[in-house]
């Protein structure tokens, strides 16, 4: 008998196609970031009724800054309104807030309120959501190497592993990505590596519970082998059921 996954734990989440969502309706850009916002609050309350146990959503990449000025300044202003609205509810529902990237580049304000935001959040334990904002996968495994490099600490991967962003939770089951595209986007490119992908046509303002159910659908059909063989996963779950 074959070995499938079980329901993911950790999924890993681009939630693409804001913008373009926007552009359909003959909208400006920032209300389909809006309506982004309103999808990842149904995203949350799925995920806690799944049983997920962590949630990590890239928010703003270190390459959106790139983007038409007006649009960067909407984010900023969405991101400190989010913070304002969102995270009271978030505290009451068992919800545990890291904001993973950069903060070098954000304002004092919106830096005091991510602190704030985590603080108020830390003894939560029902969903652990990461909100990778002014993040890279390039950024983070950059500055994990930066930080090894000022401890005298040698180079290893299990020492990379433990100085990078995430940590503190273990590497995504499941990553999706909304909006048609095929790419990682410089997303979690290190905690990846045995991530199982699922790409979704539906743009981020439409991407449902039945979405994400049948991503979770697709992840628990396919076998994560690590490596090793179907054979040797076999052989492993037979000798569990055996002993």
């Amino acid at each position: 008998m074959s070995t499938f996954a079980a329901a993911p734990n950790h999924i890993a989440i681009v939630m693409d196609g804001n913008g373009r969502w926007a552009t359909r309706r003959f909208l400006p850009r920032v209300a389909g970031h809006k309506q982004g916002v309103e999808s990842l609050r149904r995203c949350v309350k799925a995920c806690v009724d799944r049983g997920v146990g962590v949630l990590t959503v890239f928010a703003f990449s270190s390459e959106n800054w790139n983007r038409p000025v007006e649009e960067v300044t909407g984010l900023m202003e969405l991101m400190v309104g989010a913070l304002g609205r969102e995270v009271p509810k978030l505290r009451e529902d068992g919800v545990q807030l890291h904001f993973v990237g950069e903060r070098g580049g954000l304002t004092e304000k919106m830096v005091a309120g991510l602190v704030q935001a985590e603080a108020s959040t830390a003894h939560n334990t029902l969903l652990v959501l990461n909100v990778c904002f002014n993040y890279g996968g390039r950024w983070d495994i950059a500055r994990a190497a930066a930080r090894l490099a000022e401890r005298g600490e040698p180079l290893t991967e299990s020492n990379l592993d433990r100085a990078m962003a995430l940590a503190h939770v273990p590497d995504p089951d499941l990553f999706i990505r909304t909006g048609g595209e095929q790419r990682l986007s410089n997303f979690l490119l290190w905690q990846s590596a045995y991530t199982e992908l699922f790409f979704s046509d539906k743009l981020w303002p439409e991407f449902d519970e039945a979405a994400l159910d049948e991503a979770i659908g697709t992840f628990q059909g396919r076998e994560r082998r690590f490596g090793k063989t179907s054979a040797q996963l076999n052989a492993g779950h037979a000798d569990r059921q055996t002993a």
